[in-house]
């Protein structure tokens, strides 16, 4: 296992109000399970769904959801956990950068906020998800298209990441072989 993710995990935990929004998660077992069918490389498309729906439940959950805001929140949690996801992304410094840079912007932290918090964007980012995982392209888009229009918050987030460079390079391809030796 990383050790960043690991880390920060032991941060995390060491918080009480982290602990007490996760002590709402109604079946830790049944995390578990989820967690380990979806760690195995050929899942089935019913484990995504499952976890997708766990995680969406538990997004609705204030309890819950705060403590997982509360992992971006703080610094002692959220450097370990971005050194766990850019780490993997050695290959794409420029990645990396921008995912570092926009995690450590407060403006964009508090545009994640903004936007978890309200109720109808979370059931149409669920949506949006669901629509992905399901390959429906024409329902993405416009689950995708109502999001940014309706709903404020999504704009200035998406500014935001784009001010960070994420969207660019989250939209570049991974560097072939050839590429990384010029």
């Amino acid at each position: 296992m990383n050790r960043d993710l690991v880390t920060a995990l032991q941060a995390a935990w060491g918080l009480p109000e982290f602990r007490d929004g996760v002590r709402h998660v109604v079946d830790l077992d049944e995390v578990a399970l989820l967690l380990a069918a979806f760690s195995v490389p050929k899942h089935d498309h019913e484990v995504e769904r499952s976890l997708l729906r766990l995680l969406r439940s538990s997004l609705d959950t204030t309890e819950i959801r705060e403590a997982v805001l509360l992992l971006l929140e703080r610094d002692e949690v959220r450097r370990p956990l971005l050194a766990a996801v850019v780490r993997p992304r050695a290959d794409r410094p420029g990645q990396a950068a921008a995912i570092t840079s926009a995690a450590e912007d407060p403006r964009v932290r508090r545009e994640v906020r903004a936007v978890l918090d309200d109720a109808r964007v979370r059931a149409l980012l669920w949506q949006t998800v669901e629509s992905r995982v399901d390959a429906n392209r024409v329902g993405l888009l416009r689950r995708a298209a109502v999001l940014f229009v309706r709903h404020p918050s999504v704009p200035r987030l998406t500014w935001a990441l784009h001010r960070h460079g994420v969207l660019r390079e989250l939209r570049r391809t991974a560097p072939s072989g050839d590429d990384a030796a010029a």
